[in-house]
């Protein structure tokens, strides 16, 4: 699928480059006259967004880096530096802050599309299981980033989480020493968050190249489900998408700036304006947003262990999917038991982040129990069932077919 390249160079000093490191021309024939399915909708722009957001994480993550001081003697005072001593020092670290959240807003977007499409089925396993390493590391470096402030709510998150390592059987206990650097959450603690808070970003950009090779591989989904078959069903990545995907990522950072500008704390947590104390334990331990849901699964379960491999699993299944989802047909707008489905489970995963941060008592517990059930039995029973008994709705012929909606030449093989 990668599309051709048309470049050629024409100053002496590019006909030079090219002819012995020809990485303009790998360049423009991977995002420019690459070929993309002409239906992709406005929910394909976030890729592109998350681009933007990982290299922005990074610089401003580098500057921060210059003024902060990974000491627990020092660290909050270092943060209360940068925020007033330091030029445009509190920009950066809203920026930085917020930027965070907002990653993780286009990041499950662009999760829940791809369940969405499909576009996890073959021949995009590879594809999805990179996407799904991409998001391990970023909610690891999102974790440990959110220790760095050395607030209370920073303290006590990854006392609480990193504990949860001691319920493992025969190992637990070294492996939570070792995430310590001791024998509690202290020094050694921070020391080691940064480091590899500072290290995993770079190593998110790897696996992303990876990510986007790929996808060259097979090229995009698109929202039929069905692959490109003649000319007419793709266009050229520059300038259709580029366009497309420029316009998405200027309404996003509008979004993004609101927030930075006008309620820059809005998605954080009081308590974490307080510096660690380790001797007083905040009324209610709550972590960021984006860990909510797992971290309702985790309260619904009374055992230690229990609820730990029932996080970790609810993650962990979404690797899965491409096997579990049985059914030949990609998309859901083909597919009107698996749409329907498809929405119960957003709207279970949202429920599940409310409880979240809910405290864990009364009614709450029994809802998370209840939600928690119905995660599990979606993925696991719902979705194989679905692609063996769910009747689909006909394919188009052809991509250019769904464009202009001409449903009357269905393709047979896929129909049923």
């Amino acid at each position: 699928m990668s599309g051709h390249s048309t470049y050629v160079p024409k100053h002496p000093a590019a006909k030079w480059l090219e002819s012995r490191l020809p990485i303009i021309g790998l360049v423009h024939s991977s995002f420019v006259v690459f070929p993309n399915p002409r239906n992709l909708n406005y929910w394909w722009t976030f890729g592109g967004i998350l681009s933007f957001m990982l290299v922005s994480q990074i610089i401003t993550g580098v500057v921060l880096a210059m003024h902060y001081t990974s000491n627990s003697d020092l660290a909050f005072a270092s943060v209360e530096h940068i925020m007033r001593d330091v030029n445009d020092g509190w920009l950066l670290r809203y920026w930085h802050a917020n930027g965070a959240s907002m990653f993780f807003l286009a990041l499950y977007i662009h999760i829940f599309r791809g369940m969405y499409y499909g576009s996890y089925k073959a021949p995009r396993e590879v594809l999805w299981l990179l996407g799904f390493i991409i998001y391990l590391l970023s909610m690891a470096t999102a974790f440990m980033g959110y220790v760095l402030p050395w607030g209370q709510m920073s303290f006590w998150g990854a006392t609480v989480i990193t504990s949860l390592f001691s319920a493992i059987p025969l190992v637990g206990d070294a492996i939570t020493t070792w995430l310590w650097g001791g024998y509690s959450v202290d020094n050694a603690t921070l020391n080691r968050f940064y480091s590899l808070h500072y290290l995993l970003p770079f190593m998110i950009a790897g696996v992303v190249v990876l990510h986007i090779w790929a996808l060259h591989v097979p090229g995009s989904n698109n929202p039929a489900g069905i692959e490109p078959k003649t000319e007419k069903d793709t266009l050229p990545f520059h300038p259709y998408f580029t366009a497309k995907d420029g316009f998405a990522l200027a309404c996003f950072l509008v979004f993004y700036a609101w927030f930075v500008f006008y309620i820059p704390n809005y998605l954080g947590h009081a308590d974490n304006y307080i510096e660690a104390n380790p001797l007083k334990t905040p009324p209610h331990i709550v972590p960021e947003w984006y860990y909510l849901p797992f971290y309702a699964i985790l309260r619904s379960i009374p055992s230690k262990l229990g609820g730990f491999l029932a996080m970790f699993g609810a993650v962990l299944i979404l690797a899965a999917l491409p096997w579990l989802d049985t059914s030949k047909v990609k998309s859901a707008s083909y597919r009107p038991l698996f749409r329907i489905f498809f929405w119960i489970f957003v709207v279970d995963a949202v429920l599940l982040g409310y409880i979240g941060s809910q405290p864990p008592e009364g009614g709450y517990v029994i809802a998370g129990r209840i939600l928690t059930a119905y995660y599990f039995f979606h993925v696991l029973v719902i979705l194989p069932l679905l692609g063996r008994f769910e009747k689909t709705r006909p394919l188009p012929a052809s991509i250019a077919d769904a464009v202009l909606d001409k449903t009357e030449h269905p393709s047979p093989a896929l129909a049923g």
